[in-house]
């Protein structure tokens, strides 16, 4: 998780606490609302991604939902696109492009953002 939280801080410019708060509540994001066996996948091979999330549980269940949470966490627009970006490309580095791809394509509209 450390890896992931410091890469998407270094390729946004965000603070890591910021960098830690928008990768929770994407990982949450798409374990409430994503294809259950791609997404566990996903976790599962996210290091120490599913320590911080556990089940998902709490986190954002659809796309408004989600944006309103990274709103919440003191992202603009342009961050939270900076931010979908770079987890995108630091989940495909370490899951591989088809997984994230299939979660991806399992979320209507999230792909205008990854």
């Amino acid at each position: 998780m450390e890896e992931l939280v410091a890469k998407v801080a270094e390729a946004t410019g965000i603070d890591p606490a910021t960098a830690r708060k928008a990768v929770v509540i994407i990982l949450q994001f798409l374990v409430n609302a994503g294809p259950k066996d791609k997404v566990d996948t996903l976790v599962d091979q996210l290091p120490g991604a599913r320590a911080a999330i556990g089940n998902g549980g709490d986190g954002p269940t659809d796309m408004m939902s989600a944006f309103s949470a990274l709103t919440g966490a003191g992202l603009g627009m342009s961050e939270i696109q900076s931010v979908a970006t770079a987890f995108g490309k630091v989940a495909r580095e370490h899951v591989g492009a088809a997984t994230v791809d299939q979660v991806i394509s399992g979320i209507p509209g999230l792909s205008q953002f990854v």
